[in-house]
Protein backbone atom coordinates (compact mmCIF):
# COMPACT_ATOMS: atom_id res chain seq x y z
CA UNK A 1 0.00 0.00 0.00
CA UNK A 2 1.27 3.22 -1.14
CA UNK A 3 2.42 5.70 1.59
CA UNK A 4 -0.03 8.58 2.78
CA UNK A 5 2.19 11.28 1.20
CA UNK A 6 1.94 9.60 -2.25
CA UNK A 7 -1.37 11.55 -3.31
CA UNK A 8 -1.05 14.76 -1.12
CA UNK A 9 -0.88 16.51 -4.00
CA UNK A 10 -3.63 15.35 -5.97
CA UNK A 11 -5.69 15.39 -2.84
CA UNK A 12 -4.99 19.42 -2.92
CA UNK A 13 -5.56 19.36 -6.36
CA UNK A 14 -8.93 18.33 -6.35
CA UNK A 15 -10.40 20.95 -4.29
CA UNK A 16 -9.86 23.51 -7.42
CA UNK A 17 -13.01 24.61 -9.13
CA UNK A 18 -12.57 22.75 -12.43
CA UNK A 19 -12.35 19.68 -10.12
CA UNK A 20 -14.43 19.74 -6.93
CA UNK A 21 -18.11 20.01 -8.40
CA UNK A 22 -17.33 17.12 -10.59
CA UNK A 23 -15.93 15.34 -8.06
CA UNK A 24 -18.94 16.16 -5.43
CA UNK A 25 -21.46 14.84 -7.49
CA UNK A 26 -19.17 11.13 -7.76
CA UNK A 27 -18.77 11.11 -3.94
CA UNK A 28 -22.32 11.47 -3.71
CA UNK A 29 -22.84 8.44 -6.13
CA UNK A 30 -20.60 6.47 -4.00
CA UNK A 31 -22.49 7.25 -0.74
CA UNK A 32 -26.37 8.64 -1.02
CA UNK A 33 -27.55 5.54 -2.54
CA UNK A 34 -26.96 3.46 1.34
CA UNK A 35 -27.68 6.51 3.65
CA UNK A 36 -31.04 7.63 1.60
CA UNK A 37 -31.45 3.41 2.23
CA UNK A 38 -31.27 3.83 6.53
CA UNK A 39 -32.58 7.35 6.67
CA UNK A 40 -29.51 9.40 7.47
CA UNK A 41 -27.75 12.18 5.65
CA UNK A 42 -24.01 11.94 4.30
CA UNK A 43 -22.84 14.56 6.87
CA UNK A 44 -23.90 11.79 9.70
CA UNK A 45 -21.56 9.80 8.62
CA UNK A 46 -18.60 10.72 10.73
CA UNK A 47 -20.34 9.89 13.72
CA UNK A 48 -21.80 6.74 12.77
CA UNK A 49 -18.10 5.21 11.50
CA UNK A 50 -14.89 5.74 12.85
CA UNK A 51 -12.18 8.05 11.23
CA UNK A 52 -10.59 5.03 9.28
CA UNK A 53 -13.94 4.56 7.55
CA UNK A 54 -14.70 7.57 6.81
CA UNK A 55 -11.53 8.11 5.15
CA UNK A 56 -11.60 4.39 3.60
CA UNK A 57 -15.02 5.57 1.88
CA UNK A 58 -14.09 8.95 0.81
CA UNK A 59 -10.62 6.89 -0.43
CA UNK A 60 -12.60 4.91 -2.03
CA UNK A 61 -14.66 7.77 -4.17
CA UNK A 62 -11.27 9.65 -4.80
CA UNK A 63 -9.52 6.83 -6.38
CA UNK A 64 -12.35 6.21 -8.55
CA UNK A 65 -12.19 10.03 -9.70
CA UNK A 66 -8.93 9.54 -10.86
CA UNK A 67 -9.70 6.62 -12.52
CA UNK A 68 -12.84 8.34 -14.45
CA UNK A 69 -12.70 10.71 -17.71
CA UNK A 70 -14.81 13.78 -17.57
CA UNK A 71 -17.70 14.32 -19.72
CA UNK A 72 -15.20 16.97 -21.97
CA UNK A 73 -12.43 13.72 -21.90
CA UNK A 74 -10.59 15.59 -19.32
CA UNK A 75 -8.74 13.14 -16.62
CA UNK A 76 -7.83 14.87 -13.13
CA UNK A 77 -4.61 12.40 -12.63
CA UNK A 78 -3.21 13.56 -16.58
CA UNK A 79 -4.06 17.01 -15.64
CA UNK A 80 -2.04 17.35 -12.40
CA UNK A 81 0.63 14.75 -13.76
CA UNK A 82 0.93 17.30 -16.67
CA UNK A 83 1.33 20.30 -14.33
CA UNK A 84 2.58 19.40 -11.24
CA UNK A 85 4.29 15.83 -11.86
CA UNK A 86 7.78 17.74 -11.70
CA UNK A 87 7.22 17.99 -8.13
CA UNK A 88 6.26 14.47 -7.66
CA UNK A 89 8.89 11.55 -6.78
CA UNK A 90 9.65 8.44 -9.44
CA UNK A 91 7.57 6.37 -7.39
CA UNK A 92 4.93 8.54 -6.74
CA UNK A 93 4.29 9.70 -10.17
CA UNK A 94 4.58 6.04 -11.06
CA UNK A 95 2.15 5.17 -8.72
CA UNK A 96 -0.73 7.98 -9.62
CA UNK A 97 -0.39 7.04 -13.13
CA UNK A 98 -1.04 3.10 -12.33
CA UNK A 99 -4.61 4.57 -10.64
CA UNK A 100 -5.32 6.31 -13.37
CA UNK A 101 -5.72 2.74 -15.08
CA UNK A 102 -6.58 0.98 -12.57
CA UNK A 103 -10.15 -0.74 -11.71
CA UNK A 104 -11.46 -1.93 -8.33
CA UNK A 105 -12.36 -5.42 -8.05
CA UNK A 106 -13.31 -8.51 -5.70
CA UNK A 107 -10.41 -10.35 -4.75
CA UNK A 108 -9.77 -13.48 -2.65
CA UNK A 109 -6.65 -13.45 -0.38
CA UNK A 110 -5.07 -16.52 0.56
CA UNK A 111 -0.80 -17.44 1.01
CA UNK A 112 -0.60 -14.55 3.88
CA UNK A 113 2.98 -13.77 4.66
CA UNK A 114 2.63 -11.67 7.48
CA UNK A 115 4.41 -8.10 6.87
CA UNK A 116 5.68 -9.01 3.55
CA UNK A 117 2.69 -10.05 1.16
CA UNK A 118 0.07 -12.68 -0.12
CA UNK A 119 -1.87 -13.88 -3.24
CA UNK A 120 -4.93 -12.17 -4.18
CA UNK A 121 -6.81 -13.90 -6.55
CA UNK A 122 -9.56 -11.50 -9.15
CA UNK A 123 -13.01 -13.36 -8.26
CA UNK A 124 -14.29 -10.90 -11.47
CA UNK A 125 -11.76 -11.00 -13.77
CA UNK A 126 -10.28 -14.53 -12.94
CA UNK A 127 -6.71 -15.60 -13.36
CA UNK A 128 -4.14 -17.17 -11.65
CA UNK A 129 -3.70 -15.18 -7.98
CA UNK A 130 -0.76 -13.12 -8.00
CA UNK A 131 1.16 -12.03 -5.31
CA UNK A 132 0.76 -8.68 -3.49
CA UNK A 133 3.28 -6.85 -1.67
CA UNK A 134 2.14 -5.47 1.55
CA UNK A 135 3.62 -4.80 4.76
CA UNK A 136 0.38 -3.29 7.13
CA UNK A 137 -2.59 -5.10 5.64
CA UNK A 138 -1.12 -8.44 6.06
CA UNK A 139 -1.42 -7.93 9.72
CA UNK A 140 -4.89 -8.05 10.03
CA UNK A 141 -6.01 -10.01 6.87
CA UNK A 142 -7.28 -13.82 7.22
CA UNK A 143 -6.95 -16.80 4.62
CA UNK A 144 -10.09 -16.93 2.22
CA UNK A 145 -10.89 -12.79 3.09
CA UNK A 146 -12.64 -11.24 0.21
CA UNK A 147 -11.57 -7.52 -0.20
CA UNK A 148 -12.54 -5.02 -2.49
CA UNK A 149 -9.20 -3.36 -4.04
CA UNK A 150 -7.27 -1.64 -6.96
CA UNK A 151 -4.39 -4.01 -7.74
CA UNK A 152 -1.44 -1.84 -8.98
CA UNK A 153 1.86 -2.87 -11.44
CA UNK A 154 3.78 -0.07 -9.85
CA UNK A 155 7.65 -0.15 -11.08
CA UNK A 156 7.86 -4.05 -11.41
CA UNK A 157 6.13 -4.43 -7.80
CA UNK A 158 2.68 -5.13 -7.94
CA UNK A 159 0.94 -3.41 -4.87
CA UNK A 160 -2.39 -2.08 -3.28
CA UNK A 161 -4.01 1.36 -3.41
CA UNK A 162 -5.16 2.90 -0.24
CA UNK A 163 -9.01 2.09 -0.28
CA UNK A 164 -9.29 -1.44 0.80
CA UNK A 165 -12.89 -2.62 1.90
CA UNK A 166 -13.72 -6.20 3.83
CA UNK A 167 -16.41 -8.32 2.62
CA UNK A 168 -18.12 -11.55 3.89
CA UNK A 169 -18.62 -14.31 1.77
CA UNK A 170 -22.63 -13.79 1.34
CA UNK A 171 -22.05 -9.88 0.93
CA UNK A 172 -19.52 -10.74 -1.59
CA UNK A 173 -21.47 -13.04 -3.98
CA UNK A 174 -24.26 -10.53 -3.78
CA UNK A 175 -21.41 -8.13 -5.50
CA UNK A 176 -20.95 -10.30 -7.91
CA UNK A 177 -24.25 -11.15 -8.97
CA UNK A 178 -24.67 -8.09 -9.36
CA UNK A 179 -21.54 -7.46 -11.37
CA UNK A 180 -23.05 -10.35 -13.64
CA UNK A 181 -26.26 -8.66 -14.26
CA UNK A 182 -24.41 -5.26 -14.89
CA UNK A 183 -22.16 -7.74 -17.97
CA UNK A 184 -25.25 -9.16 -19.14
CA UNK A 185 -27.25 -6.01 -19.27
CA UNK A 186 -24.23 -5.21 -21.13
CA UNK A 187 -24.46 -7.96 -23.90
CA UNK A 188 -27.60 -7.11 -24.54
CA UNK A 189 -27.49 -3.48 -25.31
CA UNK A 190 -24.65 -4.64 -28.01
CA UNK A 191 -26.42 -7.00 -29.30
CA UNK A 192 -29.36 -4.24 -30.01
CA UNK A 193 -27.19 -2.18 -31.06
CA UNK A 194 -25.49 -4.80 -33.65
CA UNK A 195 -29.03 -4.90 -35.04
CA UNK A 196 -29.65 -1.44 -35.39
CA UNK A 197 -26.71 -1.62 -37.86
CA UNK A 198 -28.49 -4.75 -39.67
CA UNK A 199 -26.82 -7.34 -38.35
CA UNK A 200 -27.39 -10.72 -36.80
CA UNK A 201 -26.63 -10.87 -32.64
CA UNK A 202 -24.42 -13.85 -32.10
CA UNK A 203 -24.64 -13.87 -28.01
CA UNK A 204 -21.92 -16.27 -28.17
CA UNK A 205 -19.48 -14.03 -30.15
CA UNK A 206 -20.50 -10.89 -27.92
CA UNK A 207 -19.76 -12.51 -24.88
CA UNK A 208 -15.92 -12.27 -25.67
CA UNK A 209 -16.27 -8.59 -26.53
CA UNK A 210 -17.97 -7.09 -23.57
CA UNK A 211 -15.14 -5.44 -21.53
CA UNK A 212 -14.92 -6.16 -17.71
CA UNK A 213 -12.72 -3.59 -16.93
CA UNK A 214 -15.40 -0.98 -18.58
CA UNK A 215 -17.83 -3.14 -16.22
CA UNK A 216 -15.92 -2.69 -13.11
CA UNK A 217 -15.15 1.20 -13.50
CA UNK A 218 -19.01 1.93 -14.23
CA UNK A 219 -19.68 -0.51 -11.23
CA UNK A 220 -16.74 1.06 -8.35
CA UNK A 221 -19.97 2.34 -6.58
CA UNK A 222 -21.08 -0.87 -6.46
CA UNK A 223 -18.71 -1.71 -3.75
CA UNK A 224 -18.87 1.33 -1.69
CA UNK A 225 -22.76 1.34 -1.98
CA UNK A 226 -23.34 -2.62 -0.50
CA UNK A 227 -20.51 -2.15 2.47
CA UNK A 228 -21.85 1.25 3.71
CA UNK A 229 -25.72 -0.41 3.30
CA UNK A 230 -24.09 -3.35 5.21
CA UNK A 231 -22.37 -1.07 8.25
CA UNK A 232 -25.30 1.01 8.41
CA UNK A 233 -27.70 -1.73 8.65
CA UNK A 234 -26.04 -3.02 11.67
CA UNK A 235 -25.35 0.43 13.43
CA UNK A 236 -29.29 1.33 13.03
CA UNK A 237 -30.05 -2.71 13.80
CA UNK A 238 -27.93 -4.43 16.50
CA UNK A 239 -30.06 -6.73 17.82
CA UNK A 240 -29.55 -10.17 16.71
CA UNK A 241 -31.42 -11.65 13.01
CA UNK A 242 -34.68 -13.94 14.21
CA UNK A 243 -33.26 -17.37 14.90
CA UNK A 244 -35.34 -20.54 15.14
CA UNK A 245 -34.82 -24.45 14.57
CA UNK A 246 -36.13 -26.33 11.28
CA UNK A 247 -39.47 -26.35 12.78
CA UNK A 248 -39.84 -22.87 12.64
CA UNK A 249 -39.58 -22.29 16.01
CA UNK A 250 -38.12 -19.61 17.66
CA UNK A 251 -35.06 -20.45 19.64
CA UNK A 252 -34.96 -20.78 22.94
CA UNK A 253 -32.40 -23.60 24.80
CA UNK A 254 -34.09 -25.46 27.29
CA UNK A 255 -32.61 -28.03 29.78
CA UNK A 256 -35.13 -30.45 31.47
CA UNK A 257 -33.03 -32.00 34.51
CA UNK A 258 -34.90 -34.80 35.91
CA UNK A 259 -32.89 -36.25 39.39
CA UNK A 260 -32.69 -39.62 39.67
CA UNK A 261 -34.55 -41.41 42.79
CA UNK A 262 -32.42 -42.46 45.71
CA UNK A 263 -33.08 -46.26 44.31
CA UNK A 264 -32.62 -46.36 40.74
CA UNK A 265 -29.81 -47.99 38.74
CA UNK A 266 -28.22 -46.33 35.78
CA UNK A 267 -28.79 -49.45 33.76
CA UNK A 268 -32.65 -49.17 34.18
CA UNK A 269 -32.88 -45.76 33.16
CA UNK A 270 -31.22 -47.16 29.98
CA UNK A 271 -33.66 -49.90 29.80
CA UNK A 272 -36.71 -47.41 30.24
CA UNK A 273 -35.73 -44.87 27.10
CA UNK A 274 -34.66 -47.94 24.93
CA UNK A 275 -38.50 -47.89 24.03
CA UNK A 276 -38.61 -44.04 23.69
CA UNK A 277 -39.34 -43.57 19.65
CA UNK A 278 -36.56 -41.55 17.64
CA UNK A 279 -33.65 -41.94 20.68
CA UNK A 280 -30.56 -42.90 19.22
CA UNK A 281 -28.14 -44.38 21.59
CA UNK A 282 -24.79 -43.06 21.25
CA UNK A 283 -22.86 -44.34 23.80
CA UNK A 284 -24.23 -46.05 27.83
CA UNK A 285 -24.66 -42.15 28.63
CA UNK A 286 -26.06 -40.30 25.78
CA UNK A 287 -28.59 -40.33 23.11
CA UNK A 288 -29.50 -37.86 20.16
CA UNK A 289 -32.96 -37.38 19.85
CA UNK A 290 -34.00 -37.58 16.07
CA UNK A 291 -36.59 -37.06 13.35
CA UNK A 292 -37.42 -36.98 10.11
CA UNK A 293 -34.85 -35.47 7.10
CA UNK A 294 -35.41 -31.55 6.93
CA UNK A 295 -37.83 -31.23 3.75
CA UNK A 296 -36.65 -29.59 0.89
CA UNK A 297 -37.64 -26.06 -0.05
CA UNK A 298 -39.92 -26.65 -3.48
CA UNK A 299 -38.48 -24.74 -6.18
CA UNK A 300 -39.50 -20.94 -6.37
CA UNK A 301 -40.48 -20.96 -2.58
CA UNK A 302 -38.61 -18.03 -0.75
CA UNK A 303 -36.84 -19.14 2.12
CA UNK A 304 -38.02 -17.77 5.39
CA UNK A 305 -36.49 -14.77 6.83
CA UNK A 306 -33.62 -14.72 9.62
CA UNK A 307 -31.54 -17.88 10.36
CA UNK A 308 -32.23 -21.45 10.76
CA UNK A 309 -30.06 -23.47 13.39
CA UNK A 310 -30.46 -27.38 12.04
CA UNK A 311 -27.96 -30.39 13.34
CA UNK A 312 -28.30 -33.59 11.45
CA UNK A 313 -26.98 -37.05 11.13
CA UNK A 314 -25.25 -38.68 8.98
CA UNK A 315 -28.53 -39.78 6.91
CA UNK A 316 -29.80 -36.70 6.96
CA UNK A 317 -31.86 -36.76 10.38
CA UNK A 318 -32.71 -33.73 11.95
CA UNK A 319 -31.15 -34.06 15.65
CA UNK A 320 -34.20 -32.28 17.40
CA UNK A 321 -32.10 -32.60 20.90
CA UNK A 322 -30.07 -34.98 23.12
CA UNK A 323 -30.56 -36.92 26.37
CA UNK A 324 -27.59 -37.48 29.30
CA UNK A 325 -27.59 -39.56 31.74
CA UNK A 326 -25.52 -38.61 34.25
CA UNK A 327 -24.91 -40.37 38.09
CA UNK A 328 -27.55 -38.42 39.92
CA UNK A 329 -29.81 -37.18 36.78
CA UNK A 330 -30.94 -37.61 33.51
CA UNK A 331 -30.83 -34.03 31.22
CA UNK A 332 -33.31 -33.61 27.83
CA UNK A 333 -31.45 -30.57 26.22
CA UNK A 334 -33.47 -29.18 23.21
CA UNK A 335 -33.51 -25.51 21.37
CA UNK A 336 -36.90 -24.14 21.67
CA UNK A 337 -39.73 -24.29 24.03
CA UNK A 338 -42.42 -26.73 21.96
CA UNK A 339 -39.49 -29.43 21.56
CA UNK A 340 -38.97 -29.17 25.26
CA UNK A 341 -42.66 -29.92 26.04
CA UNK A 342 -42.54 -32.87 23.16
CA UNK A 343 -39.49 -34.54 24.69
CA UNK A 344 -41.23 -34.47 27.86
CA UNK A 345 -44.23 -36.02 26.57
CA UNK A 346 -42.13 -38.92 25.26
CA UNK A 347 -39.96 -39.21 28.12
CA UNK A 348 -42.16 -38.86 31.14
CA UNK A 349 -44.39 -42.24 30.63
CA UNK A 350 -41.49 -44.53 31.06
CA UNK A 351 -39.76 -42.35 34.01
CA UNK A 352 -42.41 -42.38 36.00
CA UNK A 353 -41.17 -44.33 39.44
CA UNK A 354 -37.96 -43.76 38.35
CA UNK A 355 -37.25 -39.75 38.68
CA UNK A 356 -38.15 -37.06 40.89
CA UNK A 357 -40.40 -33.81 39.30
CA UNK A 358 -38.01 -31.88 36.96
CA UNK A 359 -36.28 -29.10 36.56
CA UNK A 360 -36.24 -26.53 33.68
CA UNK A 361 -33.41 -24.40 32.88
CA UNK A 362 -33.96 -21.75 30.15
CA UNK A 363 -31.71 -19.87 28.06
CA UNK A 364 -32.78 -17.53 25.18
CA UNK A 365 -30.42 -16.85 22.35
CA UNK A 366 -29.65 -13.03 23.22
CA UNK A 367 -28.72 -14.47 27.23
CA UNK A 368 -27.03 -16.55 25.91
CA UNK A 369 -24.96 -14.15 23.75
CA UNK A 370 -24.45 -11.64 26.98
CA UNK A 371 -22.92 -13.93 28.79
CA UNK A 372 -20.40 -14.93 26.18
CA UNK A 373 -19.40 -11.62 26.23
CA UNK A 374 -19.25 -11.35 30.06
CA UNK A 375 -15.29 -11.01 30.25
CA UNK A 376 -14.81 -14.17 33.05
CA UNK A 377 -11.62 -15.60 32.97
CA UNK A 378 -11.76 -19.10 31.43
CA UNK A 379 -10.57 -22.42 33.86
CA UNK A 380 -7.28 -22.80 32.66
CA UNK A 381 -6.34 -26.67 31.69
CA UNK A 382 -3.26 -26.80 33.85
CA UNK A 383 -1.37 -27.82 30.62
CA UNK A 384 1.66 -25.78 29.22
CA UNK A 385 0.79 -23.61 26.00
CA UNK A 386 2.19 -25.64 23.40
CA UNK A 387 0.68 -29.02 24.95
CA UNK A 388 -2.87 -27.79 25.37
CA UNK A 389 -2.40 -26.17 21.57
CA UNK A 390 -1.40 -29.82 20.40
CA UNK A 391 -4.32 -31.22 22.27
CA UNK A 392 -6.68 -28.79 20.83
CA UNK A 393 -5.19 -29.27 17.38
CA UNK A 394 -5.54 -33.28 17.86
CA UNK A 395 -9.20 -32.95 19.00
CA UNK A 396 -10.21 -30.74 15.82
CA UNK A 397 -7.95 -33.62 13.80
CA UNK A 398 -10.78 -36.16 15.33
CA UNK A 399 -13.61 -34.06 15.04
CA UNK A 400 -13.31 -32.51 11.27
CA UNK A 401 -12.26 -36.58 10.22
CA UNK A 402 -15.59 -37.66 11.39
CA UNK A 403 -17.63 -34.79 9.80
CA UNK A 404 -16.09 -36.14 5.98
CA UNK A 405 -18.25 -39.04 6.59
CA UNK A 406 -21.29 -36.64 7.98
CA UNK A 407 -24.19 -35.43 6.16
CA UNK A 408 -23.43 -31.26 5.67
CA UNK A 409 -26.36 -29.00 5.36
CA UNK A 410 -24.33 -26.21 3.08
CA UNK A 411 -23.62 -29.70 0.55
CA UNK A 412 -27.19 -30.21 0.26
CA UNK A 413 -27.50 -32.76 3.29
CA UNK A 414 -24.48 -35.03 1.73
CA UNK A 415 -20.95 -35.93 2.91
CA UNK A 416 -17.73 -33.73 1.64
CA UNK A 417 -16.36 -37.59 0.61
CA UNK A 418 -19.88 -38.19 -1.59
CA UNK A 419 -19.90 -34.38 -2.90
CA UNK A 420 -16.77 -34.30 -4.01
CA UNK A 421 -17.14 -37.11 -6.63
CA UNK A 422 -19.20 -34.34 -8.90
CA UNK A 423 -17.91 -30.95 -9.95
CA UNK A 424 -20.98 -29.08 -8.73
CA UNK A 425 -20.48 -31.10 -5.45
CA UNK A 426 -16.53 -29.84 -5.56
CA UNK A 427 -17.63 -26.56 -5.58
CA UNK A 428 -19.57 -26.67 -2.64
CA UNK A 429 -17.16 -28.56 -0.78
CA UNK A 430 -14.00 -26.06 -1.83
CA UNK A 431 -16.96 -23.03 -0.74
CA UNK A 432 -17.13 -24.81 2.67
CA UNK A 433 -13.45 -25.80 3.60
CA UNK A 434 -12.90 -21.70 3.05
CA UNK A 435 -15.90 -20.85 5.20
CA UNK A 436 -14.57 -23.00 8.32
CA UNK A 437 -10.77 -21.92 7.58
CA UNK A 438 -11.25 -18.47 7.33
CA UNK A 439 -13.78 -18.39 10.76
CA UNK A 440 -10.55 -20.05 12.54
CA UNK A 441 -8.26 -17.80 11.26
CA UNK A 442 -9.62 -15.39 12.33
CA UNK A 443 -10.19 -16.06 15.81
CA UNK A 444 -7.74 -13.87 18.53
CA UNK A 445 -4.23 -14.82 17.33
CA UNK A 446 -3.65 -16.27 21.00
CA UNK A 447 -6.59 -18.94 20.37
CA UNK A 448 -5.47 -22.73 19.25
CA UNK A 449 -8.09 -22.46 17.13
CA UNK A 450 -6.31 -19.63 14.88
CA UNK A 451 -3.21 -21.69 14.11
CA UNK A 452 -4.79 -24.76 13.04
CA UNK A 453 -3.65 -25.76 9.93
CA UNK A 454 -6.59 -27.09 7.28
CA UNK A 455 -4.00 -28.58 4.94
CA UNK A 456 -4.47 -32.12 5.71
CA UNK A 457 -8.46 -31.64 5.03
CA UNK A 458 -8.24 -30.10 1.82
CA UNK A 459 -5.79 -33.31 0.53
CA UNK A 460 -8.21 -36.11 2.08
CA UNK A 461 -11.04 -34.41 -0.32
CA UNK A 462 -8.09 -34.23 -2.99
CA UNK A 463 -8.52 -30.46 -3.21
CA UNK A 464 -5.12 -29.81 -2.58
CA UNK A 465 -4.89 -27.74 -6.02
CA UNK A 466 -7.65 -25.77 -4.96
CA UNK A 467 -5.82 -24.02 -1.81
CA UNK A 468 -4.07 -21.42 -3.38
Amino acid sequence: MASANSLVGLMKWIGREEWHDAFGDLLEKHLAPACRGADVDIEDLPSLIDDHGVSTLWGCAFEDFLSRDLDDGRNIADDYLKRRGWKESPSDRAYIAALRSSRMSLYEVSGIVPGESFLARDLVRGGDAVRVSERSATKSLRQWDRIAARVLEVRGKTVISGAVLSFDHDLSEEILASLGRAGQKARKETAKLAKSFGREADMAKFEGLIDLDAVLQASAFLFTTVWLRDFLYQVMHPGLPQMSNTDGEPLEFQSVHYPLLPDTQPQTVREAVASVPGLNQESDHFWNWVGAKAAKRRPGKKAPKGQTFVTTMSDGGVVLGNLELKAKELILSVNSRARAERGRALLEPVLKGLVREPLVETQTVDQMMASRGEAQPEAASGLPPEEERAFIHKTLDDHYGRMLGEAIAALGNTTPLKAVKTAKGREKVVTWLKTIENHSARMPEDDPMASYDFTWLWGKLGLADRRQ
